[in-house]
C-alpha cells in the first residue's frame, strides 16, 4: 500500500473513532457539501477587488504570480478565499463593490481591505482602516439579497449574473477578519492591556453578525480566527519591543498573545452560537498555528525568507510604511518603480510586509481543508454538516 493511502485511511479511522467515542456521527461518513455559492466577509487577507473598486487598483506588481496583472488582491497572486472556491468548482469571487465584469452567480466578497470588526472613529488616509467594517459589510449582504432577486426576475443577462433565491441559504459564509481590529489599537499608541480591554466587545459585534446573517438565511459558517500579528513586519516595524519580547521564529510576543487572547475569545463565541442557532454547522478554523508555522519553520515548508517581505523598499523587513509594495519614485522627469518585488515570492512567506504571498497562501488553503485544524475536525467539503 502507498505510504500516502495509508496515511489517508490512518487519518480517516482516527476522525471517525473520535467522532464515535464521542457520541457523534462522524462527520466523515456523510455525503460532501454541495455549496452553489461563496459569501466571504474580512478584510486584506480576503479581498479580492472591493477597496481597489473604490480606492484604486493595488498597484503593480501586485497578481504578477498568477494573474499577470493587479488583480485586486494585496499579494502576487491568489489568496486562500480563492482557494476555497476553487476547490469547489466555483469561479474567483467578484467583490461586491465592483461594478466592472461582476458576476455574482456564486456568491459575492464583501471583504475590503482594512476593514475591522468594530467600526473605527479615523478615516482611511489617516489610519488606513477601511470604512467597509463588518456591520457594513453585512448590511451589503441584506440589501444584495433583495436587490438581486428583483434585478434576476427581469431576466435575461440579469439572470445570468445573479444567484437564485435559494442560493442564500446553501451557500457557505466565510470570515477572515479581526487583525485589524488588534493592531488599530497599537497604531493608536495604546497600551497592550487597553487593546485586550476592548476585546470582549469587538467579539461581541462579530457575534451578533453572525445572528444577523443567520437571520437572513445563512447556515453555513466557516471562520477563521486570526494571524500571528507579532510576525508581520507592518507591525514589528512601527511598534518597538524590547530584545527579551522577540521569540525564537523573530516575533514580537506581546502581539502574538493578543493575537491568541482574541483568538480564545472567538472559539468561545463559536461555541455560544453553535448552541444559540439550532440550524447552523459552524467551523471554527486555526489559521493561526499554520501561519506561525511557516514562519517559525519555513524550511519545513519550503520558504527560505520567513520575516523579510519579497515587495518593499528597504529596511530590516524589506518594509517601509512611507514607500510600499509598488510605491514610484519621480526622478529626471520620469516614475521610478522603487517597491520592486523579489525574484522569487515562492520562497518567501510575506508579500508586502501586511499580507502572505500566494505560495503562502496556497500552504495555508492545503492545511486547514482537511479538517485538522478545524475545532471539530471537519472538512471543508463537510462544512455543511452540524457535528
Amino acid at each position: 500500500m502507498e505510504p500516502k493511502l495509508s496515511l489517508v485511511i490512518l487519518t480517516i479511522f482516527l476522525l471517525c473513532s473520535a467522532a464515535i467515542h464521542n457520541g457523534s456521527r462522524p462527520v466523515l461518513a456523510l455525503a460532501p457539501c454541495d455549496f452553489p455559492a461563496i459569501f466571504n466577509f474580512g478584510d486584506s487577507n480576503s479581498d479580492t477587488g472591493g477597496l481597489s473598486a473604490v480606492y484604486g487598483q493595488a498597484a503593480w506588481p501586485a497578481g504578477e504570480t498568477y494573474f499577470g496583472h493587479p488583480a485586486g488582491r494585496y499579494a502576487d497572486g491568489r489568496l486562500v478565499v480563492d482557494f476555497i472556491a476553487q476547490s469547489f468548482g466555483l469561479p474567483f469571487l467578484s467583490a461586491y463593490l465592483d461594478s466592472v465584469g461582476t458576476n455574482f452567480t456564486h456568491g459575492a466578497n464583501f471583504a475590503t481591505a482594512g476593514s475591522t470588526i468594530r467600526p473605527q472613529n479615523t478615516t482611511i488616509r489617516q489610519y488606513g482602516y477601511s470604512p467597509i467594517s463588518l456591520d457594513v459589510q453585512f448590511n451589503e449582504l441584506y440589501q444584495f439579497r433583495r436587490r438581486s432577486q428583483v434585478t434576476r426576475a427581469k431576466g435575461g443577462v440579469f439572470q445570468k449574473l445573479m444567484p437564485k433565491e435559494e442560493v442564500f441559504s446553501r451557500a457557505l459564509y466565510t470570515f477572515d477578519i479581526g487583525q485589524n481590529d488588534l493592531t488599530a489599537g497599537y497604531f493608536l499608541n495604546m497600551s497592550t492591556s487597553e487593546v485586550r480591554a476592548y476585546i470582549p466587545d469587538v467579539l461581541g459585534q462579530f457575534k451578533n453578525i453572525i445572528k444577523y446573517v443567520y437571520g437572513e438565511g445563512g447556515r453555513y459558517f466557516w471562520i477563521h480566527n486570526t494571524g500571528p500579528v507579532g510576525c508581520l513586519p507592518y507591525v514589528m516595524d512601527r511598534i518597538p519591543v524590547l530584545a527579551s519580547q522577540i521569540d525564537s521564529a523573530g516575533c514580537a510576543s506581546p502581539f502574538n498573545e493578543v493575537a491568541q487572547d482574541f483568538n480564545r475569545g472567538l472559539k468561545k463565541v463559536v461555541d455560544q452560537l453553535r448552541k444559540e442557532l439550532p440550524l447552523a454547522a459552524i467551523t471554527y478554523v486555526d489559521v493561526y498555528s499554520v501561519k506561525y508555522s511557516l514562519i517559525s519553520q519555513p524550511k519545513k515548508h519550503g520558504f527560505t525568507e520567513p520575516l523579510r517581505a519579497c515587495c518593499g523598499h528597504g529596511g530590516k523587513y524589506n518594509y517601509n510604511k512611507n514607500h510600499g509594495c509598488g510605491s514610484k519614485i519621480t526622478k529626471g522627469g520620469h516614475e521610478v518603480l522603487i517597491g520592486k518585488s523579489c525574484k522569487d515570492p515562492q520562497h518567501y512567506v510575506n508579500w508586502d510586509g501586511v499580507h502572505f504571498t500566494e505560495a503562502a497562501n496556497k500552504q495555508i488553503f492545503d492545511h486547514i481543508v482537511s479538517g485538522l485544524l478545524s475545532d471539530n475536525k471537519t472538512p471543508l467539503r463537510m462544512a455543511c454538516h452540524r457535528v
